[in-house]
């Protein structure tokens, strides 16, 4: 068990915990969310001894061992890819290096040989003989070949890394697990491998993440940092957030009887647990789902966008007519011979192992670069919308939010300052926030800004390169729910999976050596054994 007792922590007048009391179990996994700046990572830190709280204590109980995911991807580049997972465990390694150290001396005295001893009872109770086959296993499920083992980190790329240290948060069965966006750079076979380990996980995890599905798959519990406090919720993300919605609008009716407010969350409930039941990801510990009650559903204090997507005029038929497309960037081919036509009412997942090709696609499409060959043709109906993964470049004049809106407005049309409010207040821009200047936004201020940029424009194509980078959980759902909604068609990037699957009906996959294009969902796409053999061929590397 890991308890958190009267923490508290301030920066300045801000009070980021304030006597936070809350006990972690185990078998459980609990996802903690918040809005961007509540204190997540800082939380995660500190449970992990990184940082120090203004007072307060946390207990682990003695003997137990706590792993946290380690986010500085260079700090093991001068060991080997073995020896980096095994160190995930400090105590089996440091007995380990003692062994080594008396198992090369010329001279072995009686009190080595006593020493050598103890050292391999404590090395045999850890399962230490079995530590390299271990990390072996650890690290080919997630991809790292064996021939890989024994290199030297600083040669790894940074996606392998990020691999190998994962592998190295999960050697050893830690009691506690700690890892912040744990899926961040892995690719979709890992994560769901990831999402199965963890679901037969048998001790403490603690977690946080952007991604709504993976919370979904792995979470038995959410704790919600709000106004200074956690609080858990039994439940995963979806549960959480449906019925703190439902608990908002009853709150506000204010005149509903108790009697018909409990039946209504009783229903719900009843309605959550019957869909978790069927989903493929409930065994084991998600079976804990059904004990979900309405006690603690609350209201949550966050604010979500109101993200809509509107058509100035529907677009014909024809939408968009590529032809045997390639590009090439710095003597990398990034794709050759994409050839593909898209029609009204698409919504088409675009992706590549490497997303610099996907990227390169877009600012093709958009005019921004010229591909090495082939053609593209835009119907002359379409007008589209460009969100690209880096919008640095819009955001350069020292404008405040309202002016910066009205760049993008038709010189020819009358437009006040309060139709630009309007459409800066659904991106929580309200008041005096709408009179910031660009040039001092975060990431998830100026990713909404581009939202109210698209929505103002009213197109009927949205090309979204990465959208939900930088944005929280709510905004997420919003744009999420958006795009479902929206009558226009769609080419999507992301590594969200709930927007890939809730979404798209089209997948598009490039590669170096070519292309596939399948009207099927994600999950489909990604377990059709015949779409695994053709994948092979797409990518050099898997030659």
């Amino acid at each position: 068990m890991l308890s958190v007792s009267n923490l508290s922590l301030q920066f300045g007048k801000r009070i980021l915990f304030d006597q936070v009391n809350i006990v972690f179990s185990p078998g459980n996994c609990y996802g903690i969310i918040g809005a961007n700046g509540a204190g997540k990572s800082t939380f995660l830190n500190i449970l992990s001894g990184k940082l120090s709280a203004n007072s307060g204590a946390i207990d682990l109980e003695p003997g137990k061992r706590l792993s946290f995911l380690e986010q500085d991807h260079n700090s093991y580049d001068n060991f080997r890819v073995m020896e980096t997972v095994i160190r995930g465990n400090d105590l089996l390694f440091n007995i380990k290096q003692e062994m080594e150290k008396i198992y090369s001396k010329e001279n072995f005295s009686d009190d080595d040989g006593q020493r050598l001893g103890e050292l391999q009872i404590k090395f045999e109770e850890m399962d230490g003989w079995n530590a390299e086959t271990d990390a072996a296993t650890l690290l080919s499920n997630l991809g790292i070949n064996e021939s890989f083992h024994n290199t030297i980190m600083s040669s790894m790329t940074g996606k392998q890394k990020v691999k190998v240290l994962l592998a190295q948060s999960l050697f050893g069965n830690p009691d506690v697990l700690i890892m912040d966006e744990p899926t961040n750079d892995l690719d979709y076979d890992s994560i769901v491998w990831l999402e199965n380990f963890l679901a037969e996980y048998e001790n403490i995890v603690i977690i946080v993440s952007h991604d709504r599905y993976f919370l979904d798959n792995v979470c038995t519990h959410i704790s919600d940092i709000d106004f200074g406090k956690i609080t858990h919720f039994s439940g995963n993300y979806s549960f959480w957030s449906e019925s703190s919605k439902l608990a908002a609008k009853q709150k506000i009716q204010q005149n509903k009887k108790a009697e018909e407010k409990k039946k209504e969350l009783e229903e719900f409930i009843s309605r959550f647990s019957a869909n978790v039941a069927k989903s493929k990801q409930a065994t084991s510990r998600k079976k804990m789902i059904d004990k979900l009650n309405i006690e603690g559903i609350k209201p949550s204090s966050r604010r979500y966008p109101a993200i809509i997507f509107e058509q100035e005029r529907e677009a014909g038929n024809q939408i968009l007519n590529i032809d045997n497309l390639s590009y090439v960037q710095d003597s990398e081919t990034l794709f050759t011979n994409v050839s593909f036509n898209l029609i009204r009412g698409d919504k088409v997942v675009l992706f590549s192992k490497n997303s610099r090709a996907t990227s390169a696609l877009y600012e093709i499409l958009s005019g921004n670069l010229i591909p090495n060959a082939g053609i593209f043709n835009w119907g002359v109906t379409t007008s589209f919308g460009y969100l690209p993964m880096d919008n640095s470049t819009f955001f350069k004049k020292d404008l405040d939010l309202i002016q910066w809106l009205r760049q993008w407005v038709d010189e020819n049309e009358e437009i006040d300052d309060l139709y630009l409010r309007g459409f800066l207040g659904k991106m929580l821009f309200s008041g005096d926030e709408a009179l910031k200047k660009a040039t001092v936004l975060s990431g998830g201020e100026k990713v909404r800004c581009m939202l109210s940029k698209i929505m103002m424009n009213k197109s009927n194509v949205l090309m979204l390169d990465e959208p939900t980078n930088h944005l929280d959980l709510e905004s997420i759902t919003s744009f999420n729910n958006a795009l479902k909604n929206y009558k226009g068609t769609v080419l999507l990037s992301t590594k969200d999976r709930e927007f890939s699957q809730t979404v798209a009906n089209r997948i598009i996959e490039i590669g170096p050596n070519g292309m596939i294009d399948k009207y099927l969902t994600l999950n489909d796409y990604m377990s059709d054994d015949n779409i695994k053999n053709l994948r092979i061929n797409i990518y050099n590397e898997a030659k």
